[in-house]
């Protein structure tokens, strides 16, 4: 068994880790300890080098009745600072989400003065963070330490943090999942998942429809927890109740395990340990945690499945016993390899069903969606002999641009390009096309890997591919412009900031600040000389919204329409102006026939109108 083709034995690794240290139990006290001290709140405590903080199960996300379906992006909270690393990748696709309540209950406690002041005592104190929660504690704990990690990353620190949660419910979608990948951040989320509990599964179902029965049972869990050191019930919840939402739950896992693909609106993140009366599994791989998640529930029973919500002390007390202890096999039945030895004795843990064995073996043999054929290293050496490959082209569009620079028509780099066709039938702008349609094609395929999570999680921090990527948006973007305006798409889609603009571009973009941000560095503001290319690679496309503004500023005869549309027009000079007169434009820009020249042209000789006497003493409007 190749061991890049499946997370298997990597995962047991990690399984007998926790159950020979100490870090299952310690964190389970303490999720007891803020369920019946903390509730609504946390606990912290330090053990040795090691900090924990525990947050309490006990709490509503929201209100009464909370929506199960509402997610929020990420990036809503903290103004987009608080998880940053999650969200800078997704470009146009669909943002990492979090649940909106279960966000709502970690904000306002990250916004409390004592929450941050034993954060910050506890990192002061530890080498290590292991952050944990029960039930819709455990989905706070999760938050927290998203939140921990990208605060680490950006002040640089050696600390270390783990997630580990006890039947917490899914937090996030998708994205949120692929983007915790692509940061590497998978390995610091162990999510221990009984046999028969519901409720980390409930959200893998459409489950809007049942929120009042939802709310019912929180109240049941919740009390139990409150009422009783052992988890008594002092609540009731109907055998109707308990099968109706069991069926429920069980049928749409079925539907997504069959699917075998990401369908759901919650997806998980991270590890899960999976774990029964005989043993435990570690999977994390999503589609398989879906799938075991389906599997194991089959066997159970509606009562099982509501009351083993409440029942991971007696797991975690058992399960250093149980990993301590090889399970055996009679010689006759040993399979022919160890890997089958492994993957036989883990289903065995687990007291998997004959019925239900194969499909379970498949779901710990598959692969890792974020394990490919070559490692992500040997991936960017790859690209990056693909990229010298693509230098001719590269060299041909600057060959094109400084021929255009020195032509006699004097329009421009921007404008020849912009009228191919019309005023000219030369051979050179169908090359220039092609190889602009090449270069497209070879950085939308290196975007699509980094959303695979195909390349090194830094690679777009890496300086190389920061400002190759920068190098070919300024170069390339204005013949997107000039193609997008001279094919006039901007009368059927808008115009092109708003409705043109690539996804690279905008993802190039984040690349560039963020390093200007890290490096310290800002625009250099005192050339001597022109910029060989526009700094603005959407120079051109304010000038077409700014030559529309004038045309139409003309005929508008609403004095507030065109008061609106005149201050646009001064904005714009005003940015252009200051562009020119620091050198951060090409001499392209310039030229006497250019876009930008022939509006300046006509933005004086209406402005001098707007000036006239005759407007001053009859008002502005006047002149339109």
């Amino acid at each position: 068994m190749d061991a890049e083709a499946s997370s298997f034995e990597t995962s047991e690794v990690l399984a007998t880790f926790l159950a020979s240290k100490p870090l299952l139990p310690e964190s389970w006290r303490l999720c007891s300890i803020a369920n019946t001290t903390a509730q609504g709140s946390f606990v912290t405590e330090q053990v040795a080098d090691v900090g924990y903080i525990a947050f309490s199960g006990i709490q509503m996300p929201g209100s009464s009745e909370p929506s199960w379906r509402n997610l929020v992006p990420l990036e809503s909270a903290g103004n987009g600072t608080m998880f940053s690393q999650l969200h800078r990748h997704n470009g146009g696709q669909e943002p990492a989400m979090v649940h909106a309540g279960m966000l709502h209950i970690f904000l306002s406690m990250h916004n409390s003065p004592s929450f941050k002041d034993q954060i910050s005592a506890l990192m002061e104190k530890s080498k290590s963070i292991i952050v944990t929660g029960h039930s819709m504690g455990g989905t706070t704990a999760s938050l927290c330490t998203l939140w921990l990690l990208s605060y680490l990353q950006s002040v640089s620190s050696p600390s270390t943090v783990l997630c580990i949660t006890f039947g917490s419910p899914l937090l996030g979608n998708g994205s949120l999942s692929r983007a915790i990948l692509r940061e590497r951040w998978g390995g610091n989320f162990c999510h221990v998942v009984s046999k028969h509990d519901i409720m980390p599964r409930l959200l893998f179902a459409p489950l809007a429809s049942l929120t009042p029965l939802l709310h019912f049972l929180l109240q049941y869990w919740h009390l139990s927890m409150m009422m009783t050191p052992h988890f008594g019930t002092p609540a009731q919840l109907s055998n109707e109740d308990k099968a109706e939402l069991f069926r429920f739950v069980l049928f749409h896992l079925g539907v997504l395990a069959q699917a075998g693909e990401e369908t759901s609106l919650f997806w998980p993140l991270g590890s899960y340990l999976f774990c029964s009366e005989e043993g435990a599994i570690c999977v994390d791989n999503a589609v398989s945690v879906s799938k075991m998640m389906h599997l194991m529930l089959i066997n159970s029973t509606p009562s099982s499945s509501i009351e083993d919500h409440l029942n991971y002390g007696d797991y975690v007390g058992k399960l250093s016993v149980q990993f301590m202890n090889q399970r055996g096999f009679m010689q006759a039945d040993l399979p022919e390899s160890s890997y089958e030895a492994g993957v036989a004795s883990a289903l065995q843990s687990l007291g998997i069903e004959q019925s239900v064995a194969g499909p379970a073996k498949d779901c710990l043999k598959m692969p890792r969606p974020r394990r490919m054929d070559r490692t992500p290293s040997l991936k960017s050496a790859e690209l990056a002999i693909r990229l010298s490959k693509y230098a001719p082209y590269r060299a041909e569009i600057e060959w094109y641009k400084a021929f255009c620079d020195k032509s006699e028509d004097q329009m421009g780099y921007y404008d020849c390009f912009k009228l191919w066709g019309s005023i000219s039938n030369s051979k050179r702008e169908p090359r220039v096309n092609m190889n602009r349609i090449k270069l497209s094609k070879f950085w939308d395929a290196v975007i699509s890997m980094l959303d695979t999570n195909q390349l090194p999680h830094d690679f777009n921090r890496r300086a190389k591919w920061v400002n190759a990527s920068q190098s070919y948006k300024l170069l390339v973007e204005p013949l997107d412009i000039a193609e997008y305006y001279g094919k006039r798409r901007h009368l059927d889609q808008g115009h092109y900031l708003k409705h043109g603009r690539e996804r690279r571009y905008e993802i190039f973009d984040r690349w560039w600040n963020e390093r200007e941000r890290n490096s310290g560095e800002g625009v250099n503001n005192n050339r001597s000389k022109f910029a060989g290319l526009t700094q603005d690679s959407c120079f051109w496309a304010r000038v077409e919204e700014a030559r529309e503004w004038l045309e139409n500023v003309k005929s508008e005869s609403d004095m507030r329409k065109a008061s609106f549309l005149w201050e646009n027009i001064e904005a714009f000079e005003t940015y252009a102006r200051e562009l020119v007169e620091s050198k951060q434009v090409s001499v392209d820009v310039l030229a006497k026939n250019s876009s930008y020249s022939l509006w300046m042209v006509e933005y004086r000789a209406l402005k001098s109108k707007v000036l006239s006497p005759q407007s001053i003493l009859h008002g502005p409007s006047s002149a339109f």
